[in-house]
């Protein structure tokens, strides 16, 4: 998931034990293991299942002929097969072996043949810090049509955000259901899925689906808070939209043939913008990937996903969620921080952070662990009662609980993130602990106060988390990811009563709203500013949304952000009220991915059963094109340390800002240094009506010498009121 460093609950333990055990009947007669594999075949035909023999759909019994066909130990395909993809996707997701996979992978019609991984899951003032206030400018009818789809935990229905108060039925046009769940006018679907079972429920037991789908579509609540802590009124993004609930995760498992059953599903019941607060830690191959996949079919179907950049931090070429057809967003701060403090016995004070919501915890005993670890088999009988322990090498609460501990002092590399804990307490930089060590080893008896969290004004936002994943791009070095960058820190927002705030079994606090972290919680703001843009209009692609969206975010500062410009936060913070009306955006379809695949080296078979169309094929060798042709807001080239360079990058832009008559001008921001050139042909746009397409190039050329890993630029066009923004970046990260 996008949630950061969530303390782990047991139950969460449990359920990671019992999912790695293998029984007798997930071993073949050879010997060999059976795991479940995604067998992706591409296009859908029929948009709705139709029956044929033996209750199944034609899909599913074409599924079932073709495993049938490799199966050589006496098994059948009914026994094997987890889902059968049969309503926007072709496929299935089955129990094999590595023979039958790779009997599979050889065979007519199938695109890819790959494990199913294992995902993680990656509001009040946020909004607001958006330049996007309650009173914004809204179409209210057609919000109100918008159907957003989460891909998450569930969610916890009885939240005063989800009430349907004053809406009315659900759009003609949707075709979802509600399973094992009731609904009302505000979530108008609710499914589950774990590994095929039947009969589950939707409803949140983690809280991580309730907050992300509150954050998005959150009606107006007054007067909430955690326990005084971040108080005001909640809000999502389009308060007036429906909600579609996908239950995929259960705690922190998501499962990959879970994922691409919900896309499957979320797509053919009629959502208009899909949610993915999940991701891996790494990218994979975009017809190796569930997400990838899903969304390229949504993406088919007009249907926009946004996900989750993730939770890797700041290093190079993590990014999880990369194709170019899918929203990426990282995590950056609000002008609100949530701090702890600590007091030392010589009225020393050291400002960390956590959401403490405890009472303050007076003069306490300050204490080491025998051996440096808090963690809980560390810390196995011993006792530290009454005392504060002091953790030098991080913890999530647990062990410092079981040992008895009244409090605890931790050292987190990520100090710019406020953690909700089982007991008080309050995590700093190494720095301060190697402060509190020097008052500890020069006083006889040293004691600490632990007092409880306030909130403070965060002058520096906004700047990318310590968390958020960075690129570059490891699967297409030349699609910038992440896109853009939304609130993802410290974020207030719907929780459910079924697990502690601070995800420890051993807590017993629970509230209705809950302050959590990650580029979870800045995803759904990402979605909520899509289904804003959507509302206004319908008709617009993907493409289009996304375009407006990174083109009018609000650029950030370099030198406040260290490590990569562009490369860490994307094209810059969100910016829903500009994304309304962007005046130029530029378009793509699926022709043009299509394009852009085989550049990158996918071939005319597998691209014809992903696209179900036998029309579809590549330009000969050599004329292939290149990544940097497909009509992308943002351009990106990896250049070699010290070598010249010469880069274009073709675009089109589309006027859906002026009815008539509008000239739009281009500048260039940055660049103009020793090391690249940045130049525009033609530099002046003029349109002469709605949806006219002008196109034009960026040529982008010079030498970075070593020592020297990015310099970004930007064309901005410009009509005397709006400004469209495409960033450029030109980097020598090693993308290996």
């Amino acid at each position: 998931m996008g949630t950061v460093l969530k303390p782990l609950a047991v139950s969460l333990l449990l359920a990671v034990f019992l999912l790695g055990t293998l029984d007798a009947s997930e071993i073949g007669s050879d010997g060999d293991e059976k795991q479940v594999y995604i067998v992706y075949m591409g296009h859908q035909h029929q948009h709705e299942p139709s029956e044929s023999t033996g209750g199944f759909s034609a899909a599913e019994a074409a599924h079932h002929k073709l495993l049938n066909q490799i199966l050589d130990d006496g098994s059948s395909a009914l026994g094997r097969i987890v889902y059968s993809y049969k309503r926007s996707i072709n496929g299935f997701a089955a129990r094999l072996t590595e023979q039958e996979r790779r009997k599979l992978s050889g065979t007519e019609g199938v695109v890819s043949v790959f494990p199913s991984r294992t995902y993680q899951l990656q509001t009040t003032r946020s909004w607001d810090f958006l330049g996007f206030p309650r009173n914004a400018r809204r179409s209210l009818p057609t919000e109100g049509e918008v159907i957003v789809g989460m891909l998450d935990t569930g969610v916890w229905p009885d939240s005063p955000s989800f009430s349907d108060d004053g809406l009315g039925p659900p759009p003609g046009r949707w075709k979802g259901a509600c399973l094992n769940f009731t609904c009302n006018n505000k979530i108008i679907g609710a499914r589950a899925y774990r590994q095929g079972r039947a009969g589950l429920s939707p409803v949140d037991t983690a809280g991580h689906g309730s907050h992300t789908a509150s954050t998005v579509a959150g009606r107006v609540v007054e007067g909430v808070g955690l326990a005084g802590v971040a108080a005001g009124s909640a809000r999502g993004g389009v308060p007036g939209a429906r909600l579609a609930i996908y239950k995929v995760c259960w705690d922190d498992f998501c499962a990959g043939e879970d994922i691409l059953a919900a896309f499957d599903d979320a797509i053919a019941d009629g959502v208009d913008v899909i949610s993915f607060s999940i991701g891996g830690k790494l990218p994979a191959p975009y017809f190796e990937n569930a997400a990838a996949i899903g969304s390229f079919h949504a993406m088919r179907r007009g249907v926009l996903t946004s996900a989750s950049a993730g939770n890797s931090a700041l290093t190079g070429g993590r990014v999880g969620n990369v194709a170019p057809w899918m929203l990426s967003v990282a995590a950056s701060s609000t002008d609100r921080r949530l701090v702890a403090k600590l007091v030392l016995g010589n009225g020393k004070t050291i400002v960390g952070a956590s959401v403490n919501i405890f009472p303050k915890l007076e003069k306490a005993p300050l204490a080491l662990p025998f051996n440096g670890s808090c963690q809980p088999d560390s810390l196995a009988g011993q006792s530290y009662r009454g005392k504060i322990l002091l953790c030098p090498g991080g913890s999530n609460g647990t062990g410092p609980l079981l040992a008895g501990a009244a409090g605890t002092v931790i050292v987190n590399a990520e100090p710019d993130v406020a953690f909700v804990f089982p007991l008080p307490a309050v995590t700093i930089t190494q720095d301060q602990f190697t402060q509190i060590l020097a008052y500890i080893n020069r006083t006889r008896n040293p004691v600490g106060s632990i007092h409880s969290t306030k909130a403070t004004f965060n002058s520096d936002a906004p700047i990318v988390a310590s968390f958020s994943s960075t690129g570059p791009n490891l699967i297409s070095p030349g699609i910038l990811k992440p896109d853009l960058s939304a609130p993802g820190i410290d974020i207030l927002a719907a929780w459910t009563p079924l697990s502690p705030v601070s995800g420890n079994l051993r807590d017993n606090r629970f509230a209705a709203y809950n302050v959590i972290s990650g580029t979870s919680m800045a995803c759904p703001h990402a979605t909520g500013a899509a289904a804003y843009v959507k509302s206004f209009h319908p008709g617009w692609s993907p493409a289009m949304i996304m375009s407006a969206l990174i083109t009018t975010a609000t650029p950030m500062d370099p030198a406040r952000n260290p490590g990569g410009g562009e490369l860490v936060y994307g094209a810059g913070q969100l910016n829903p009220a500009a994304a309304r009306d962007p005046g130029l955006v530029y378009d793509a379809r699926e022709d043009d991915y299509v394009r852009m695949l085989c550049a990158e080296g996918y071939n005319s078979t597998q691209l014809r059963a992903v696209t179900g169309s036998d029309a579809t094929v590549c330009p000969a060798s050599g004329e292939s094109g290149a990544t940097a042709d497909l009509n992308y807001p943002t351009m990106v080239h990896h250049a070699a340390p010290g070598k010249n360079f010469t880069v274009r990058f073709p675009r089109t832009a589309t006027n859906v800002g002026a009815p008539g008559r509008s000239v739009y001008t281009a500048r260039i921001v940055g660049g103009s240094g020793p090391y690249i050139r940045v130049a525009v042909a033609p530099r002046r746009l003029a349109f002469s009506r709605l949806q006219q397409k002008l196109s034009f190039t960026v040529k982008v050329s010079g030498a970075l010498p070593d020592g020297n890993e990015f310099v970004s630029a930007a064309v901005v066009w410009s009509d005397g009121v709006r400004q469209v923004r495409s960033p450029i970046i030109v980097h020598t990260v090693d993308v290996q």
